[in-house]
């Protein structure tokens, strides 16, 4: 599996597994645009996207990487654009700079190492000496930095008399990170210059792609471009050559022997809608699989939200009103709500309002839409499983920050023994919060979450040793406390029930399951003063907990 390998050669050559998605450059040549740009999240394949398009245009390009691929089967397009034109790729993701300066310097530096590629522009017979000397300024740095692409592809187009194709990747990471460090107007002055130069008016362009995770304002970045070609996320043209189909993905399985994993494949990283084709996430699937290759142990992780920053969710929760509280936990409970969504944004906007965070959020990936009502809203879902663990996970984050006040309240009952003080403490925080608690089909998964909140719940308290699971007489105790300052030990065991009728019962059977199931021989060989079991049953946002 290519772990981390967006180099469209390097994945031929060395004999990774490559999921066929050539297709994209006959859809595009039948359809383009001046200037085209794609938006998706991030791990959606851009990179290798773009690598394979410049390997297939780019003069000198090595024609075998193509063999046996879809795009091999049309002669006639290959005959007239494989190979055929200069190429300027660049990509802006690594443009990570603290201070404008910086950032500038970064772009410099991609732009050089672009540049060098084409040093046998120095021994043309088509250039002047007034021309190599611009090219040497572009290849020192020592140029207009504004103007570097214009210049370099004015330099291209005069060697191999062939227009240029300008392919730029995650066009948007500088605004990202400018924003972020506080110099985002400088940032959007000299992109807006830098692509302006580029793709507009320029004699030697052939034509330009784009990609990017947001579509930055018309008016903010692009208004010095005549109406680029926009492949968003909910355009059917292209849709599905970013991600992996249905049938990639059996394909794939099959291919390496592991069909009988579709279904859960399914489950955790399927359920984006991009256009109408359903697609999964590429980086999830290719961990997966390689996990399921490599690993003894079969269960899917987040690859996707471990790839990246996911503080958006607990940023849009500490934000929400109760409507969008209540939007969040139809989501998180697998239904769906009806948002408008707004394409254009500025980073200056994102975070103004809950309105311009619900489009963050489909942007981002961790909501997609289901299709389009009469009213022009779109409706929206969380994907799959693998998200509705991250909006858990995240809400769980922000919901502990918020009760931090109401969890001494807690502790100090804990320390009483009383029950009922407990269960009016955790019912209270329970009434704050957002219901991701009562996600997953199964009984077991619907007790872990409310497990997990008890262990959130309890980490905060210094001086507790709080343990998870852990072998005690009989078998796995859900939660042990110790009270190191006074030597006192604890035992919970959660139940869940959807009936709120059952509530009580549910607790008399926690309680029962840690004398049968001797629990408390956990404590066997500490020196503990007092031992405490409580049964604690939940449903929703109640609880009812018992104590022996």
């Amino acid at each position: 599996m290519p772990i981390g390998i967006d180099d469209f050669a390097t994945i031929r050559s060395d004999n990774f597994y490559y999921v066929d998605k050539t297709g994209i450059i006959k859809e595009l040549l039948n359809n383009w645009g001046l200037v085209n740009l794609f938006t998706r999240p991030r791990r959606f394949g851009k990179s290798l996207n773009m690598s394979m398009l410049q390997r297939f245009f780019e003069i000198g390009t090595d024609k075998s990487l193509f063999e046996g691929l879809e795009i091999s089967k049309d002669h006639e397009l290959c005959d007239k654009y494989m190979g055929k034109f200069p190429v300027i790729a660049i990509s802006l993701k690594q443009v990570n700079g603290t201070s404008y300066e910086k950032a500038e310097e970064n772009i410099w530096r991609v732009i050089k190492s672009e540049t060098r590629r084409f040093s046998f522009l120095l021994e043309s017979d088509r250039l002047d000496e007034e021309d190599k000397k611009d090219f040497r300024n572009l290849r020192n740095g020592t140029s207009l930095l504004d103007s570097s692409l214009y210049d370099l592809s004015y330099l291209l187009f005069k060697h191999f008399d062939k227009k240029v194709i300008i392919l730029i990747d995650e066009y948007d990471t500088p605004l990202q990170k400018a924003y972020e460090n506080d110099y985002y107007e400088d940032m959007v002055i000299l992109l807006r210059q830098i692509f302006g130069y580029a793709l507009k008016s320029n004699q030697s362009l052939k034509f330009g792609i784009l990609t990017g995770c947001m579509r930055v304002s018309k008016e903010s970045l692009f208004s010095d471009l005549n109406n680029p070609k926009i492949y968003s996320m909910v355009n059917d043209e292209c849709d599905e050559w970013f991600g992996f189909t249905d049938q990639e993905v059996r394909e794939l399985l099959d291919d390496n022997g592991l069909g009988q994993y579709f279904d859960i494949t399914k489950d955790w990283y399927d359920g984006y809608r991009i256009g109408v084709t359903d697609i999964y996430c590429p980086w999830d699937v290719i961990n997966w699989c390689n996990q399921l290759l490599t690993s003894s142990d079969k269960t899917p992780e987040n690859y996707w939200t471990n790839s990246g920053e996911n503080s958006i969710i607990s940023r849009f929760a500490w934000m929400a009103g109760d409507a969008d509280r209540y939007d969040l936990e139809v989501l998180s409970e697998g239904g769906c709500v009806d948002k408008e969504l707004n394409f254009e944004q500025t980073y200056q906007d994102l975070y103004r309002s809950t309105d311009n965070l619900w489009s963050l959020l489909f942007t981002a990936g961790y909501i997609t839409q289901r299709g389009r009502n009469e009213d022009g809203t779109w409706r929206l879902a969380i994907p799959n499983r693998e998200i509705r663990k991250v909006f858990a996970d995240q809400i769980r984050k922000w919901f502990m920050e918020k009760m931090e006040g109401g969890l001494q309240e807690l502790y100090k009952a804990f320390d009483r023994g009383k029950a009922e003080e407990i269960e009016k403490c955790i019912n209270a925080c329970l009434k704050e919060s957002i219901s991701f608690m009562d996600g997953g089909n199964t009984e077991e998964q619907k007790e872990s979450a409310y497990h997990a909140l008890l262990i959130g719940m309890a980490k905060g308290r210094k001086g507790w040793v709080v343990k998870s699971n852990r072998e005690a007489g009989k078998g796995r105790a859900d939660i042990i406390l110790i009270n190191r300052m006074k030597q006192e030990g604890t035992v919970i065991e959660v139940k869940h029930t959807s009936d709120g009728r059952n509530l009580q019962s549910k607790a008399e059977e926690a309680c029962q399951q840690i004398k049968d199931m001797d629990y408390t021989e956990y404590f066997l060989g500490f020196q503990i003063n007092k031992i405490e079991e409580y049964g604690i049953a939940f449903c929703g946002k109640t609880c009812k907990i018992l104590k022996k």
